[in-house]
């Protein structure tokens, strides 16, 4: 049972007990309506605390049961509610720590409520692509006021209890305990004294609703919220349910609500969202790293290369309280970084984002160095220096020599070969990838590659330093390119056959960005620079000498134009801003490269481009599974949802694969692979994709 009952005196204290957030699963609420019958059958019990057991009241849901029966199954969450509101003797719930989703609405059927200061309380179902299912959008209005609860409602952001609790008129909380270690005791003080007055049992459904605007109001709230939101429909359901709250008998409500909340179920959107937040917590279980495995301590981290990469590197753990001791060969170069940390620090300042006394505090943290020795006492070393075996190998040499056993070794790269650059060093089992993404302070994505001989404690600590440091942590294996690299050239490589066979790079970009992309491929080059893939498909064409590209690239990155660093690139750039202006020399030169081909351009439609750089994506993903470079499609998914801006709201190639049909996805693969023009054997469907549609099965 994964709820607990006891009796204290005249006061039954019903206690849910689900770690980590006390989940409400099938069986916890079995154990409340368990608990509730033996309270109400006890002459003796005058009243009952509902409260949670550990660090939360109640997260909500239990993720657990999410797609299945359990999740429905009587006692439902909306029965359980039902319940407490029939209850005959009254019920306080003793809100604590987390008080979210189906936590808040269960905590809303009771009687009263006494709440805890520093308590996060929201509503975030529309994080899922969903809005409340259980009664939220019908009564946090009669408590908190029409406004102040859609706000939550359409966000899904939590509130702490405090500033809740100081709005004018609230009726959410009856009383705010003195401090979360009195909590309980204050709550069963006051059941105590709401059994003595006796009376009827307040009811939130009972409540009034109105705003005093009504349909203007409502309208304006419409407006607001669909610009904001317009590829995903659950924000706008939020307002119309709310709405149903002021001009609704409440069953009436709650009956819009359910319907609102049952077809956002099966809408692509909420199913997409669903799947990024199972595969988000899915990423940080590695099949074969127990969750006990021992982690060795991270105390001070060393930081090689003050540039851009190792500049955002160091500012995520000065952010984490972590000091950092960055290394450089010049004092410039040095001085340039912290410059630049500074800069980017006082920006946050500026903007209200950051307290002054953080800002001194982060920088506090930070030591400069020009000297390996000094990183000998550091617990964690990080390599961000130049994309080249040779430089890396230096580096590691060094480390070999200064770094304190046990010490932990990484490198930033993203394309190289771990296992190489762990060779390098006497001490293989310390060394490991930690692929950052730029720019290292902003972005969620971090690749963690794991070598074939890096420690599984060092994997573990490193999983474990990732959420210190609010990254999404994806293991790789070795391989060129890791997960998002290798699966990104394939992209590339359809992008610069289309320009061959007549597509244009704005027309490219505007079809993949209509798709959802943050931001089309050439787009996307010119931000990065195009040297850079310059330099990749250099040393590709010798480890690969068989793969195929277009020249286009080449010639681009041969005519100086880099992108935005040098102001020309793909498209041409005014100074000091970043929009992406047509280029008629680039049109040119692709129009004389094609002469060159003995290629007549001809139409392509924008779906062709989607379905050729995706499907790209796709094929690639699934021979990195093959391979056993990734250990689960989401695995994929978080990789391109975090790091290359695929759009949130699809799920990530893998899941949208799985949405069109992989048999769909594979005949269209075939159709590409009669493209005289595109690369054939690329084309052919993946073995475990071929398998997946012979079996009727799906990624997975």
């Amino acid at each position: 049972m994964t709820a607990e009952y006891k009796v204290l005196g005249d006061v039954a204290v019903i206690t849910l007990a689900n770690p980590p957030v006390n989940g409400l699963g099938y069986a916890t609420r079995v154990g409340i309506t368990e608990g509730l019958s033996k309270a109400l059958d006890d002459a003796a019990v005058k009243a009952i605390v509902l409260t949670g057991a550990g660090k939360a009241f109640s997260g909500g849901a239990d993720i657990k049961e999410f797609g299945t029966p359990k999740a429905i199954q009587d006692p439902n969450l909306l029965s359980v509610i039902l319940a407490l509101e029939h209850s005959t003797k009254p019920i306080v719930a003793a809100i604590h720590s987390v008080c979210m989703g189906g936590g808040l609405e269960l905590a809303l059927g009771c009687h009263y409520r006494v709440a805890a200061p520093g308590t996060s309380v929201a509503l975030p179902e529309v994080k899922l692509g969903l809005i409340p299912g259980a009664g939220g959008t019908q009564r946090l209005p009669r408590v908190l006021g029409v406004e102040t609860a859609l706000n939550m409602i359409v966000s899904g952001e939590p509130v702490k209890s405090e500033l809740l609790a100081s709005l004018p008129g609230q009726k959410l909380f009856d009383k705010l305990a003195a401090s979360p270690e009195s909590l309980f005791d204050e709550a069963v003080e006051f059941a105590k004294s709401v059994a003595a007055k006796g009376g009827d049992l307040p009811l939130v459904r009972n409540l009034p609703c109105k705003h005093p605007q009504g349909d203007a109001y409502f309208q304006f709230a419409r407006n607001t919220v669909g610009a904001m939101s317009k590829n995903y429909p659950a924000p706008l359901k939020c307002v119309d349910a709310a709405e149903a709250a002021t001009k609704r008998k409440f069953d009436d409500g709650m009956a819009e609500e359910r319907r609102h909340f049952t077809n956002l179920m099966f809408t692509p959107e909420s199913v997409a969202l669903r799947h990024l937040f199972m595969a988000e917590r899915a990423a940080s279980r590695i099949p074969d790293v127990a969750d006990d495995t021992p982690q060795r301590t991270i105390k001070t981290v060393g930081v090689i290369g003050a540039g851009t990469m190792g500049g955002g590197i160091s500012m995520n753990f000065l952010n984490a309280g972590i000091p950092v001791t960055i290394l450089e060969t010049k004092q410039e170069a040095l001085d340039r970084g912290v410059a630049t940390i500074r800069k980017n620090y006082e920006a946050q300042v500026k903007k209200g984002k950051l307290k002054a006394d953080k800002y001194d505090q982060r920088m506090s943290l930070l030591k400069t160095t020009l000297s390996y020795d000094d990183l000998k006492d550091a617990d964690l070393i990080i390599e961000a220096v130049f994309e080249e075996l040779g430089v890396k190998e230096k580096v590691f040499g060094e480390l070999d020599r200064v770094a304190k056993p046990g010490a932990i070794l990484a490198s930033n790269t993203s394309t190289l070969d771990v296992d190489k650059i762990a060779a390098f060093t006497k001490r293989p089992q310390d060394v490991i990838g930690m692929h950052f993404f730029s720019p290292a302070n902003v972005m969620k994505l971090l690749e963690v590659v794991r070598g074939a001989k890096t420690g599984k404690d060092v994997l573990a600590t490193v999983m474990s330093v990732a959420k210190k440091i609010k990254k999404t942590a994806v293991v790789s294996g070795v391989c060129d390119g890791f997960i998002g690299n290798r699966m990104i050239e394939q992209y590339s490589r359809q992008a610069g056959f289309l320009l061959d066979e007549g597509a244009t790079p704005q027309q490219v970009d505007k079809a993949v960005e209509k798709f959802g992309f943050a931001m089309g491929p050439f787009r996307m080059g010119d931000l990065a620079g195009n040297d850079i893939g310059w330099a990749i498909r250099k040393r590709r064409s010798v480890d690969f000498p068989d793969m195929k590209y277009s020249r286009t690239a080449d010639k681009l990155c041969e005519l100086g134009r880099f992108g935005q660093k040098t102001g020309a690139g793909w498209y041409d750039y005014k100074a000091g801003k970043r929009d992406a202006i047509p280029s008629a020399l680039v049109d040119k030169m692709i129009e004389e490269h094609r002469k060159e081909l003995g290629i007549t351009p001809r139409k392509i439609s924008d779906d062709e481009i989607v379905q050729r750089l995706v499907y790209a994506l796709v094929n690639e993903g699934a021979h990195i599974l093959e391979d056993g470079i990734a250990s689960k499609s989401g695995d994929i998914d978080m990789v391109y949802l975090t790091g290359y801006g695929f759009p949130i709201w699809r799920g990530g190639p893998m899941h949208y694969a799985n949405q069109v049909g992989l048999y769909n996805v594979a005949e269209a693969m075939k159709r590409f692979a009669k493209n005289p023009r595109d690369d054939a054997s690329f084309w052919q469907p993946a073995p475990l994709i071929q398998k997946l549609v012979a079996d009727g099965k799906q990624f997975g």
